[in-house]
């Protein structure tokens, strides 16, 4: 891919569509709720995304994974979704789901509809750490270091190598789209967890708050009585 980028029998997929004026984001986000800010920075980021690229004169659509990034989009964005997708990971994320958004995506790029693909998801590095990440899907982008290294040898291929990257890139974006997947879904349980965690331990500490002002506000009453019954005595 390193040696045909940029070349005239390079794939579309590789070499894109020689133009950059329509870009469509992939946006993928949970389906649930109760994840913290899971959700709120992946959709900070996709506007911040939408600004820089509508400011910079291009047109932007977006195709929505995840019904909480679907329904805070549509709110003001709605004009920019062309797709929708919610209950990709139930009752569990497969190869196959990720398939058929490539497929889609693929489609959508043989129609002549976007020029670029970017991705937009949470990369799990911890429980308590999720980076957000933008990845490019269309055209494809070889590592760096596979593009800055040097040629270790002549290779014969058969078929021709852009007949191999012809058949393995869209093979390729599937396997993107599935590696970015579960990255996005291990985010949101390590996310979903650590605030489960939280109000767990914020509700015990309100528990504890309300049973010492519960205690303290009946032996104020217990007080009272007492006292009440030592002065009626008293007076007897």
């Amino acid at each position: 891919a390193a040696n045909l980028k940029g070349m005239a029998r390079a794939p579309p997929l590789l070499a894109g569509t020689g133009k950059d004026a329509t870009h469509l984001i992939v946006v993928a986000t949970s389906d649930r709720g109760l994840a913290g800010g899971f959700n709120a920075t992946i959709l900070r980021d996709t506007r911040r995304m939408i600004r820089e690229l509508t400011g910079a004169g291009k047109t932007v659509k977006l195709l929505t994974i995840g019904r909480k990034g679907r329904d805070a989009l549509r709110r003001d964005h709605a004009r920019l979704i062309v797709d929708s997708l919610t209950d990709v990971g139930r009752p569990s994320l497969t190869f196959e789901a990720a398939r058929g958004i490539a497929e889609r995506l693929l489609a959508r790029f043989d129609a002549g509809e976007f020029d670029a693909c970017t991705m937009i998801y949470n990369r799990f590095k911890s429980a308590i750490s999720q980076i957000v990440t933008r990845q490019a899907l269309i055209p494809f982008a070889p590592p760096e270091q596979a593009a800055a290294a040097p040629q270790q040898g002549i290779y014969e291929f058969e078929p021709e190598e852009a007949d191999i990257l012809a058949d393995l890139l869209p093979r390729n974006l599937a396997v993107q789209l599935y590696t970015a997947l579960l990255e996005n879904a291990a985010s949101e349980q390590g996310a979903r967890m650590t605030a489960m965690d939280n109000a767990t331990r914020n509700a015990g500490e309100m528990i504890d708050t309300l049973n010492t002002t519960y205690n303290r506000s009946r032996q104020a009453a217990i007080t009272k009585e007492l006292i009440e019954i030592i002065s009626g005595a008293e007076a007897l």
